[in-house]
Order: C-alpha cells, then structure tokens, then sequence
C-alpha cells in the first residue's frame, strides 16, 4: 500500500458568503492509496467553524501515513482519528479502493439501492433582498438553500418567494440568529411555506429549543457533527443535516444515518463546497435522506470532467471509475 497526499484549490463562480464568512475558492485535500494497480481516492475540505484548513488536515494524514501504508481497517481508523476532514479523506478513499480491489460498486458495498435525486442550489448571502431575488430568479433549480444571517431574514425571504413562487425554500441562517429573532421570524415566514430552517441558533447556544414548538421544521447542522451528539440532537431539531467532513467519514456518516432515522429524525446531506470526488461518497447517503445538498461542482468554475453530471438540480448517477 502507497499513500499521498495534496493540497487542491479550485475557484468559485463567484464569492460565497455566509454568517461572517466569505470564500474565492475551495481549498482541501485529497488522500490517494495505491494497492498494487487499484487507486483509492478520497477529498475533503474540513470543518472551518472547527478552525480546520488544508494545511491542518495534511499534517494529521501525514502523521498517520506509515501506519495506513502498513494496513489498517476503516473500523482501525475511526479509533486512530477524531471526527473531521483528515479522517474524511481517508475514509472514503478507503471506502473507493475497497471497491476497485474487489470489483464491486459502493451500492454492493453499503447495501443501499441508489436513484436520482435533486439536489439543492444554494443562493449565497447578499447585500441585499434584491439581489439575492436575482440570483434565485435565474437559478434553474427546483429546490433553493437560502443563506442569511440576522439582517433582513424575513425580506430576503419574501423577495425570493415572490422571485421563485415555484420553488421549494429551504433556509440555513449558519447560527446567524439568536432565540428572540427567530421566535420574531417563524411566524412571519409560515406564509412563505418554507420547507425548514437549519442551524438558526449558534451551536452550544441552543438548549432553549427543548420544548420549543416550531410551526416550520428546524434542523441541525453544526450542532449535531457526528453520532456522539445525535441525542442532544434530537431533543431540539427535527432533521439532521449529516456532512462527511463533520463525521469524519462514510463510514460514520451512514452510521449517523441510521442512528437519527431510528430516532424519527428527518435526514439532509450537506457539504463543504467541495469538487464532484467529495460529493460522490455524499451521492450515497443522499439516498437516505429527505433534502439533499450536494451541489458544490456547481459554485465552482470547474470541476472533474468524469464527476457527477447535474440536469436541473438532478444527480442521475455515479460513475463507479470515478468513485466508488
């Protein structure tokens, strides 16, 4: 077994911004293991909320390089790394090699059925309603991931709504609000027929959701990283927004999966902007959940020619070459 390791950086169509942050590009890692002629690949961003960067995720896998090399299990992994993006590029090029070794696909492999699915666009944050109506006006997309943060929520909502009457909304304020904005948005935005609204408070500062009745689905993004605080979790949101880099991994991600599912929880899958090779493992668990968010090839200029092909907001299939 040979392992590498690289920094990648591909630009964004435009800046994308959300609560306090704004990126130009995706920057993250890609861990490739060689065994005899099969090639395992895996990518990450990590979690930048975690002050993760490429640069920190690279150290952690190279310090881990004689040990993958030797031979470890994905099982071995999930002790000898925490949760994040390191592990999360490990895994899944765990997860790719497995495959081409043994001549099956991720389907055969996790034992899940796949079918299309459709996929978010996200309309970044904007100086004003306005423009963030333009931009949801010329998406050709059924479903929109709205972000905002506490300026103007109910505005920006009401200009796309009215902009996409069509659309299905759903809402990501990326802990931007506190619990007095958003007991003032929620009845405001019942009319607007939201599909849910994810991460409004900051995380570690939501317990006063326990007992809280919410008129529009609530779900948890930062607030819920991996299964060790799913029941926490569960307690305050309905839906889980599981991301690969917060789990550290399909492995556990899928683990995730099932766990909230038989907690009753509602499931998303989400991503860090990322290329099609960190959206392909995701493509997976999308066949568990009820919104999906995968469309980080479509914010960037370019992305892997043999990745995952969108029709109108549709993922149809995954190219087990490629991934898996």
């Amino acid at each position: 077994m040979k392992m590498s390791v690289h920094i990648e950086e591909w630009p964004l169509v435009t800046p994308f911004r959300i609560t306090g942050t704004e990126w130009v590009n995706s920057r993250g890692i890609v861990v490739q293991l060689l065994d005899g002629n099969h090639l395992g690949r895996g990518e990450a961003q990590g979690v930048y909320y975690l002050d993760e960067t490429a640069e920190s995720l690279f150290d952690e896998v190279n310090a881990l390089a004689r040990q993958i090399e030797t031979g470890i299990s994905r099982e071995d992994l999930q002790e000898l790394l925490p949760p994040g993006g390191a592990r999360n590029a490990i895994d899944c090029a765990m997860w790719d090699l497995e495959c081409k070794k043994a001549g099956r696909s991720i389907w055969e492999l996790a034992g899940i059925e796949p079918k299309p699915v459709t996929t978010v666009f996200t309309i970044g944050l904007e100086p004003t309603p306005e423009e963030m109506a333009a931009k949801a006006a010329a998406a050709d997309a059924p479903v929109l991931k709205i972000k905002l943060n506490e300026d103007r929520p109910y505005e920006r909502l009401a200009a796309i709504r009215a902009a996409r009457p069509d659309a299905t909304l759903v809402v990501d304020a990326n802990q931007g609000w506190d619990f007095e904005q958003l007991q003032e948005v929620i009845p405001r935005c019942v009319g607007l027929d939201l599909a849910m609204i994810e991460q409004p408070l900051p995380r570690g500062g939501d317990a006063q959701l326990e007992g809280f009745k919410s008129p529009i689905t609530l779900a948890a993004d930062e607030s819920c990283l991996h299964t060790g605080e799913l029941d926490q979790a569960v307690r305050r949101y309905d839906m889980v927004n599981i991301k690969l880099d917060k789990t550290g991994g399909l492995t556990e991600a899928l683990k995730l999966a099932l766990a909230a599912k038989e907690r009753g929880c509602k499931l998303m899958v989400g991503n860090m902007v990322g290329t099609s090779l960190a959206m392909a493992p995701s493509f997976v668990v999308a066949q568990l959940c009820d919104f999906v968010d995968i469309d980080g090839p479509l914010l960037l200029k370019y992305d892997h020619p043999a990745g995952l092909k969108y029709d109108k907001g549709v993922v149809n299939s995954l190219d087990p070459a490629f991934w898996g």
